[in-house]
């Protein structure tokens, strides 16, 4: 199982330390690739970026109507968090993910 999120992120933390099992990859310091941040659009649409955060609040107009793929790219922080991948991909840490995960 992986979660990927930000070290610093109180909801990751969360996440983490009830799936002590889990693999930890910070998006901040190793970016995904490509191909990766795709199937996450693909599973979840435009709830992976998260309009809510600072980064989005500090994004020009044109960087908002950019495709959400290269957004997330130029802004990893951008991405909703956690995604937890055990074979099924999850978005968050609410209630219903914590049932399913543990």
């Amino acid at each position: 199982m992986k979660l990927y999120g930000i070290k610093a992120c109180d909801t990751c933390r969360k996440a983490l330390k009830a799936l002590p099992d889990a693999a930890f990859v910070d998006v901040r310091a190793t970016p995904l690739e490509r191909a990766e941040l795709a199937r996450f659009l693909d599973a979840f649409g435009s709830d992976l970026v998260n309009t809510r955060s600072t980064t989005w609040r500090g994004m020009s107009e044109a960087e908002r109507a950019a495709d959400p793929l290269d957004q997330l790219l130029a802004h990893p922080t951008l991405m909703k968090r956690p995604v937890i991948d055990n074979g099924t991909l999850y978005l968050g840490w609410g209630k219903d993910v914590q049932a399913a995960l543990t």
